[in-house]
């Protein structure tokens, strides 16, 4: 039988990229998104069966475990990796658009994982892969929300890990640093920003790096040898400092 995986915000960039590498490595893939003609486009192309699911999961998560069963598979692999962040001061920010911010980087991430993983465990094996960030290994001033929700997303898939150690299933924590995606444009960056940090990779390169580690039974990955070893360089240095070196880098504009 084929192995299903799910991969959320499947639309573009590193979700995208997913769908193309699990398809290419004999996984039957399921996309999820808002839009659904990209990643019908996406489909067609995939060397694999594919199916395509337009959901929004900031505020519809809960009915996407109905969808799946509607095409008669089960989830072998989660990826989840739908999100967004939003950039400037926080006072400033519209506060739904914060507020939907958490719900998709951190509520649907429970509750998929709660919908998925049972069967899992029940069947010995599959994964969940989730996509944090380097954002989560330490507080961004003007991206406070992003850096908390992506907090949660490290914590909540290392604290999983441990839980399911003996169960068969496998969990990974990927995260990135600055990658070229239409994160920068949703943030509300100007076009062609990248985070102020060294190590740029493509999202084909993170969620290349990400399968490899995931066969490998890894608990964590920081896909990109720069950016991997400036954040083991720079995680010893006392967070007073970093934030106020962080808050430098990131100060918007006047």
């Amino acid at each position: 039988m084929t192995n299903v995986a799910l991969v959320t915000g499947a639309s573009s960039g590193i979700g995208a990229e997913f769908a193309k590498q699990l398809s290419a490595g004999g996984y039957e893939v399921i996309m999820v998104a808002r839009r659904s003609e990209l990643m019908e486009r996406l489909a067609e192309e995939l060397p694999g069966p594919a199916h395509v699911i337009a959901c929004d999961l900031a505020n519809d998560a809960a009915a996407l475990a109905g969808k799946v069963a509607e095409l008669d598979r089960q989830v072998d692999v989660l990826v989840n990796n739908a999100g967004f962040g939003t950039h400037g001061r926080f006072a400033e920010i519209d506060p739904a658009r914060e507020a939907e911010e958490v719900r998709l980087n951190c509520e649907t991430l429970v509750t998929l994982t709660h919908a998925f993983l049972p069967g899992m465990i029940a069947r010995g094996g599959g994964g969940v892969i989730t996509v944090a960030s380097t954002a989560g290994m330490q507080p961004l001033p003007y991206e406070a929300t992003y850096s908390a929700t992506k907090a949660f997303a490290r914590t909540f898939s290392d604290a999983l890990s441990a839980e399911l150690r003996g169960t068969g299933v496998q969990v990974l924590c990927v995260n990135p640093g600055p990658v070229p995606t239409e994160w920068q444009e949703v943030a509300g960056y100007e076009p062609g920003y990248l985070p102020p940090v060294p190590g740029k990779i493509t999202a084909a390169q993170v969620a290349r790096e990400s399968l490899e580690a995931f066969e490998r039974g890894r608990r964590t990955i920081i896909p990109g040898f720069v950016i991997r070893w400036y954040m083991r360089i720079n995680s010893p240095a006392p967070l007073p400092l970093k934030l106020r070196v962080v808050e430098r880098m990131y100060r918007p504009s006047p």
